[in-house]
């Protein structure tokens, strides 16, 4: 399974700094886009004949861009998607790998302060410690989403990325392959990552995702600390909360010193909080699991901009650290992926942002939600139901 890791507002200034003759534009021709591409790699210094030879067997891929457009996964509610994600067999080969590569572990968290739990629930879910990466042709992929016209800016500075990488003998346009969405490796960066991150891990002169697990864990941490990650700090916590909590105080948007939440009732389940700012996040309400979220969180929608699949990594990071597992709670019934939609739509009409109508409980469709349980009197948890709905 992968993931996209977004990297928007970069690519927007990157994009924006091209020139604009030598830029190639989406959509058209796919031939006519692949000769402008080429053009503009020569533009920035590359070798003709380099360039040539990198594109010479590019193609477009139907199949990515179906992949792209098929990502309901996120509407699964966190409990679910948890479950589903998480089993034993994944537990026990974490714990054996983290075994097995002691050492790489041990210079990960001394180099780049990463904790092992953090890498290992990555490892696991973008490929199964490896196992699976993907066999979409990267650079098929890239030149396909950069063509496509949905999120141009997003793919085409990696091709740009992939031609340095190729010009490093670090790539092949050919036999290179990975997910449909162009990252590469046992966990899943994309080139321009790979460029920015990439620690030869086994000092054998290359940096290797694909095959070299210290190659592919030493890059994803450096990432990691490269967008933010803090240093021998937590980052999601089990807590439990009073009943009669003031639910509206609930949100990744609200952060307070964790001494502020003990004094309000709110509680670890094993351990001490840390002195550290954090929210109180309900990923299904205020009736399902609780969690408080420490800066490192936020650093975890650097890598993906899911909820769901962040806030199933934060846990399953915990879980191989030993921590027990969540105390699920009886969440109230959620909304299926067309009743989301519904909602979506009407919380528009209400005048609220909530970005795509795309059936995904993302942040802005919960701020929405609280904010329109405060105005109609309910406990203001962020988790829409069928009550909710039939309300608005």
């Amino acid at each position: 399974m992968t993931f996209l890791r977004h990297i928007q507002a970069l690519s927007l200034c990157l994009a924006a700094a091209l020139p604009s003759a030598a830029s190639a534009q989406c959509g058209g021709s796919f031939s006519g886009f692949v000769a402008a591409l080429k053009d503009e790699a020569i533009s920035k210094g590359h070798a003709p004949a380099t360039v040539d030879r990198f594109f010479s067997s590019v193609r477009q891929d139907q199949s990515v861009l179906r992949a792209d457009r098929r990502q309901g996964v996120f509407q699964i509610p966190f409990v679910d998607f948890a479950r589903r994600l998480i089993s034993q067999n994944r537990i026990n080969n974490g714990r054996a790998n983290a075994r097995r590569y002691a050492e790489v572990f041990d210079r990960m968290e001394r180099e780049f302060g990463v904790s092992r739990g953090v890498l290992l629930a990555f490892w696991a879910f973008e490929t199964d410690f490896g196992q699976v990466q993907g066999d979409f042709n990267t650079l098929n992929a890239l030149v396909t989403l950069a063509h496509d016209c949905r999120r141009p800016e997003l793919f085409r500075p990696q091709i740009f990325a992939a031609l340095e990488l190729y010009e490093n003998d670090d790539f092949d346009p050919r036999t290179t392959t990975g997910a449909w969405a162009g990252e590469i490796g046992m966990v899943q960066m994309l080139p321009e990552d790979i460029l920015t991150n990439g620690v030869d891990g086994d000092g054998d002169g290359h940096v290797t995702l694909k095959t070299s697990a210290p190659d592919a864990l030493l890059s994803g941490a450096n990432m990691l600390r490269d967008l933010g990650w803090r240093a021998g700090e937590p980052w999601i916590q089990e807590v439990q909360v009073p009943a009669d909590f003031d639910w509206s105080l609930t949100g990744l948007d609200q952060q307070r010193p964790a001494s502020d939440w003990a004094a309000m009732g709110v509680q670890p389940r094993e351990g001490d909080l840390a002195e550290l700012p954090a929210a109180l996040v309900l990923p299904q309400g205020r009736k399902g699991p609780k969690f408080l979220a420490y800066p490192n969180f936020n650093v975890y929608f650097e890598w993906n901009k899911s909820f769901v699949y962040v806030m199933t990594a934060a846990y399953f990071a915990n879980r191989l650290e030993g921590k027990a597992v969540f105390d699920a709670g009886n969440p109230e019934q959620g909304l299926s992926g067309e009743q989301m939609k519904q909602l979506q739509r009407k919380l528009q009409d209400m005048g609220y942002d909530v970005g795509d109508v795309d059936g995904i409980l993302g942040a802005k469709t919960r701020a929405a939600v609280q904010d329109a349980q405060v105005k109609l009197g309910l406990p203001a948890d962020a988790w829409p139901t069928p009550g909710l709905l039939n309300r608005l």
